[in-house]
């Protein structure tokens, strides 16, 4: 199999915008959780001698993280613009393919799975989009809450994809398809 410059350009732009937001979404839940960190600072102003309300240590929290939740926002209109991008390669490309009811049943299985993730990335960067917006869009903020928490919801199957996609990889590799990085690489097979 041989994939095209443009193909090439959009697996790799992906492939880093992807790991970035699963990198602020780690961070977010984990070392940057406001939640803890609100903690953390009524602890140590406590035994300094300073009282501070809890609505205080959340505003702080929050404050603290609010640069690199940034960079979701930022990374995540990058994949708006990556998931158009992909569109286009797909309505452009005049190859033939195989047809899907004479691959093997692992086959099959490999290509639905890139189908579902297609989707879930339209799906994440649509609902992106109006969670930022919903006020522009008149959305009640109750609306953009509950669009929020399947956006969420829908994203731990991008945490699930990207280990499956990365070992799958390294499978393939090293059984029947050897070669398959570098071709996704330098285009050659």
């Amino acid at each position: 199999m041989k994939y095209t410059l443009g193909f090439r350009v959009w697996h790799w732009l992906s492939a880093l915008v992807i790991l970035g937001l699963l990198g602020t979404v780690f961070l977010r839940k984990t070392f940057l959780s406001w939640r803890d960190n609100a903690q953390i600072m009524m602890s140590k102003f406590s035994e300094m001698g300073v009282v501070i309300t809890k609505e205080q240590a959340k505003v702080a929290a929050q404050a603290i993280r609010d640069g690199m939740w940034e960079w979701h926002i930022i990374l995540g209109y990058a994949l708006v613009f990556l998931v158009l991008y992909r569109i286009c390669l797909f309505l452009a490309d005049k190859s033939t393919k195989e047809a899907f009811s004479s691959l093997t049943l692992h086959k099959k299985g490999v290509k639905s799975l890139y189908y579902i993730f297609y989707a879930t990335l339209v799906f994440m960067s649509v609902s992106g989009l109006v969670i930022e917006f919903y006020e522009f869009l008149g959305l009640a903020k109750k609306t953009a809450h509950d669009i929020t928490e399947a956006h969420e919801a829908v994203f731990n199957f991008i945490m699930i994809f990207v280990p499956l996609h990365i070992a799958g990889v390294i499978i393939a590799e090293n059984k029947d398809e050897k070669g398959l990085v570098s071709t996704m690489i330098n285009g050659k097979s």
